[in-house]
C-alpha cells in the first residue's frame, strides 16, 4: 500500500484547489475528532483524505464505477453525484489505492448520507467533513461547539442541519440520512 503522503499527493492531482483544500481541512477536524473521542487516527486521517476522491467524477463516471463493480446502488443515489460521490469513493480507494479496512471504505461511502447504527469513525468523517476549518455556513459555529462536548449530539445537528437545508431548497431528502438521524436522536435519549 501507498503511504499517507503518497495517496495525498495522487489525491491532489485529481482534485481541485478548492476541494483538495477541503480535504486538507477534513483531515485536520477528524484527527482532532478522532483524539478526542477515542478513535483510530490513523484510519481517520486516511478516511478523511479519500472521503472526496471521487467527488469530481463526472455523474456518468461515478455511475460507470459503480456499475463495474456491481454495487447494488438505488436509482435516487444514481442519479445524485452529491450522494453517490461517497460510494464511488469507497471502490477508487480499494481499486486505485487497495484499501481494503472496511471500517475505513466504509467512513468514505456514508460520510454524506450517513446510515443507520454509523461506527464513531462514520461519524467523525461525516462531521469532519462539516466542520473543517474553510467550511462557512449559519450554524456552523454551534456545530463545532457542539462537536467538542458530545459527538452523537454534533452528529445529530448535523443531519439536522443538512434536512433543514433541503428542505429549504425544495430538494429531496435520501432516505437513510432520515433513517440515520432518527438511529442518532434514539442513541442521544
Amino acid at each position: 500500500m501507498l503511504s499517507f503522503d503518497e495517496i495525498q499527493l495522487r489525491v491532489s492531482q485529481w482534485l481541485s484547489k478548492k476541494r483538495f483544500k477541503h480535504t486538507l481541512g477534513v483531515v485536520e477536524s477528524a484527527t482532532h475528532l478522532a483524539k478526542l473521542y477515542g478513535v483510530d487516527v490513523e484510519k481517520a486521517r486516511l478516511a478523511a483524505l479519500l472521503h472526496d476522491c471521487a467527488k469530481e467524477l463526472t455523474l456518468q463516471d461515478m455511475q460507470d464505477l459503480v456499475k463495474s463493480e456491481s454495487y447494488d446502488a438505488d436509482q435516487e443515489l444514481l442519479s445524485n453525484g452529491n450522494l453517490l460521490h461517497g460510494l464511488a469513493g469507497m471502490i477508487r480507494a480499494k481499486k486505485e489505492f487497495s484499501i481494503s479496512d472496511d471500517e475505513v471504505l466504509e467512513a468514505i461511502r456514508v460520510h454524506t448520507t450517513g446510515k443507520v447504527h454509523m461506527s464513531k469513525l462514520d461519524k467523525v468523517i461525516f462531521l469532519a467533513d462539516y466542520i473543517e476549518p474553510n467550511r462557512d455556513f449559519p450554524g456552523v459555529d454551534e456545530l463545532r461547539n457542539v462537536s467538542e462536548l458530545d459527538l452523537d449530539k454534533a452528529v445529530l445537528l448535523g443531519f439536522d442541519n443538512t434536512i433543514i437545508h433541503l428542505i429549504e431548497q425544495n430538494l429531496s431528502i435520501y432516505p437513510l440520512t432520515i433513517l440515520g438521524r432518527n438511529d442518532v436522536l434514539q442513541s442521544c435519549k
